[in-house]
């Protein structure tokens, strides 16, 4: 299987496979959106667009980056998800970054959403999806990420060696310049365990699966053949 690793910006073509890795923090977040009970996450293009839609559609909740602003519901940050009650609901996420990437990628044929928490689970959907060329968006910092690429790269090989070890893929996260801003409290609308949170490894037991519903990129669990076990909550 052929692995290709390039950020957001430096897509040129439509890839068959595509895995979207953001670790600090949408897609940690979006997998504890999955935990506490949320059907889907509707991927918005722009804060505006996620509030026409929940304009709309009342019962739907909006999550956005940054403090708490009015008309969102939640924050992108999985420490402070971590009691919320999302029980059948729909969240409509907008991030700077993970959005951003999975919307770039939105015709292919398979988009995977990725972080740590979901590793093996993302893993094991590409030993099974039966393609020879996979890539992968890292989409932090213009795609250098380490936080990401670091994930990007343990899910690669993951996925075509599953004897491989997480230890040094996990610490390069840990020492990223994200997990140290998390750390420090400098990212707006953060909880101190943010930075933990987000280097667990395969705390849930699906995939994250983005496909067009209509006019909308729409995020769904996937579990994995097996995932026999419960999420850790």
């Amino acid at each position: 299987m052929d692995h290709r690793f390039v950020g957001t910006a430096e897509l040129v073509e439509t890839p068959s496979v595509a895995v979207v890795v953001d670790v600090m923090r949408a897609f940690t977040v979006a997998a504890w959106v999955f935990a506490r009970g949320a059907e889907k996450i509707v991927l918005a293009g722009s804060l505006d667009e996620a509030l026409a839609w929940k304009a709309c559609r009342p019962d739907w909740m909006t999550l956005k980056d940054g403090p708490p602003a009015p008309g969102f519901d939640l924050v992108n940050s999985p420490g402070l998800l971590r009691s919320a009650d999302l029980g059948g609901r729909t969240v409509v996420q907008k991030t700077t970054a993970g959005t951003v990437g999975a919307l770039a990628v939105k015709e292919a044929s398979l988009v995977l959403c990725a972080a740590f928490v979901v590793a093996e689970a993302t893993a094991e959907a590409l030993r099974t999806c039966e393609s020879d060329s996979v890539t992968f968006v890292v989409t932090g910092e213009h795609g250098q990420a380490e936080e990401d690429l670091a994930c990007a790269q343990y899910i690669a090989r993951r996925s075509t060696e599953p004897e491989t070890d997480a230890a040094e893929f996990l610490r390069r996260a840990a020492r990223s310049r994200a997990a140290t801003e998390l750390e420090q409290g400098l990212r707006q609308g953060s909880h101190p365990d943010d930075g933990a949170l987000c280097v667990e490894l395969d705390r849930f037991p699906f995939a994250m699966v983005a496909s067009l519903e209509g006019p909308l990129m729409v995020l769904r669990p996937c579990p994995t053949p097996s995932s026999t076990g419960a999420a850790r909550t």
